[in-house]
């Protein structure tokens, strides 16, 4: 498979094909070359991808290409045609190349005898198989430990700090704690402590770097200049006690590969980054738009509430929240689902390995080389006021999941995909869902949480992040928050 060790946790959702031919042939898509020799389209694309697209949609269709920084790029945009591409042969269509480009731009890290394939193998017993309960379930011990571990100073009265960094913080010590181990076992309020800690040192340090991604991506700024900060061995977690099993492996994995202790080091932050860097954000989404809509977040608390009367002990005594608990949410699920519809903004890169015919599902035929494409995700043929927030979009009037959407008449198989879809699905979706619901979980029964100003308008999105998974947005949102009695 073609899941690369920076997809994990950012999922690429804009299918772009690299054209290798500077002129036209018969049978390929539409070419725009723009106004600027080489260059291209390279300064609109990199300024707001976006709108770029939507404006080349409007002027050559579904599918065509356009000339950025030297690059041919192919976006097809018919929801229809995806299953044609992301279900593509690796043989054919490869995301192999992009990985190691974004491996070695961003986080400076080669690796020997690289297999997307076998890095995937290794990951799946944890995040799909035998281990994904125990993972889920220790996310959960750790995000009381981060959350709850202090609520006695959260008790005298309200804290403030900024959602982004509430929610990003919590989630991304948590998964730490979790996939790189704990401080000590048996767990005392000590270790906890010192868990706490260093689990907030290691986010601030890797808070730096997520903020140079974009700069880092486009090769505007060097990895040298935050290497000594990022690099430390302190990623190399060997003393840590209750490491996922998906650690122990992919450690040992690189050591039995002759990989150095420091390029070890660094292959533990792009791998903290792939597997935790989009779920803060998503959660920072998600109770914004909770915070901003009275009726869903009184939805969302009702649905908790019965849960907790039904449940078999008190909150206070949930040392795990069940598997049956957590798939009983579906208004939550709901939430979600339209929050990552608004906000997710991956790409799914692939390469032509071969020449090949892409047929359309308007019955057009295409050649191509290499491949990316624009979600469907805010398409008003498919949703009705598609820039709007609904928390019950993916509702059912029987409160089930919705799953049946249109376009041009014809029902959708592909009509949101935050987590990527064929080949290149997400391998911890499970994984990530169930960390977000848990967090929201814990804030909303833990918790009165609200915004510091209420009528403060939800920030824009912070557009150099296009394609990096979650959106972040161009400002934090105040907010104050304090223990339940």
């Amino acid at each position: 498979d073609d899941q690369s060790p920076v997809q994990a946790g950012s999922c690429r959702e804009l299918c772009v094909l690299v054209l290798l031919s500077s002129r036209k042939r018969p049978g390929e898509p539409p070419l725009d070359l723009g106004s600027i020799p080489w260059l291209g389209h390279a300064l609109e694309f990199g300024k707001d991808a976006a709108s770029f697209l939507t404006r080349m949609k409007k002027k050559h269709g579904d599918i065509f290409t356009v000339l950025v920084g030297g690059r041919y790029v192919t976006v097809l945009l018919d929801p229809h045609s995806y299953d044609v591409v992301v279900w593509e042969p690796r043989a054919k269509l490869d995301f192999h190349a992009y990985a190691v480009f974004l491996m070695e731009r961003i986080f400076d890290v080669q690796l020997p005898h690289y297999s997307p394939s076998e890095e995937k193998a290794k990951m799946k017993p944890t995040l799909l198989h035998r281990d994904l309960q125990a993972l889920m379930d220790a996310m959960y011990t750790n995000l009381r430990t981060v959350l709850l571990g202090d609520t006695t100073e959260a008790a005298s009265g309200w804290r403030e700090m900024g959602l982004l960094d509430f929610s990003y913080s919590c989630l991304l010590r948590a998964g730490y704690l979790t996939l790189y181990g704990v401080e000590a076992l048996p767990r005392t309020h000590e270790s906890q402590a010192q868990d706490r800690a260093h689990s907030a040192d290691v986010f601030h340090t890797f808070r730096q770097l997520d903020l140079l991604l974009p700069k880092l991506a486009r090769g505007s700024l060097s990895v040298e200049h935050i290497c000594s900060r990022a690099w430390r061995p302190r990623c190399v977690l060997a003393a840590r006690a209750q490491r996922s099993s998906w650690l122990e492996s992919y450690l040992l994995h690189l050591q039995e590969t002759g990989v150095s202790e420091d390029m070890q080091a660094r292959a533990m932050v792009l791998q903290l980054w792939a597997t935790q860097g989009n779920m803060g954000p998503a959660a920072f989404w998600l109770l914004l738009f909770l915070l901003k809509n009275p009726e869903a977040l009184a939805a969302v608390r009702g649905e908790l509430e019965q849960l907790l009367s039904r449940a078999e002990q008190p909150i206070s005594q949930m040392t795990t929240l069940p598997q049956k608990v957590l798939d009983s949410m579906p208004v939550l699920d709901s939430v979600l689902s339209e929050s990552l519809r608004l906000t997710a903004a991956p790409f799914i890169t692939r390469e032509a390995v071969v020449d090949l015919a892409l047929p359309m599902a308007d019955g057009r035929e295409f050649s191509l080389r290499r491949f990316p494409f624009l979600s469907p995700q805010r398409d008003p043929e498919i949703y009705t006021d598609p820039e709007v927030f609904k928390y019950n979009r993916f509702l059912n009037s029987d409160g089930s999941e919705k799953k049946d959407f249109y376009k041009d008449g014809k029902r959708l198989k592909n009509y949101s995909m935050p987590w990527g879809a064929g080949h290149n699905q997400c391998l911890g979706k499970a994984y990530a869902i169930s960390s977000i619901k848990q967090f929201v979980f814990l804030v909303l029964v833990h918790f009165d949480l609200e915004l510091v100003n209420p009528d403060v308008e939800i920030p824009e999105f912070d557009l150099s992040r296009y394609g990096f998974g979650l959106m972040q947005p161009e400002h934090d949102m105040p907010i104050r928050y304090r223990a339940r009695p």
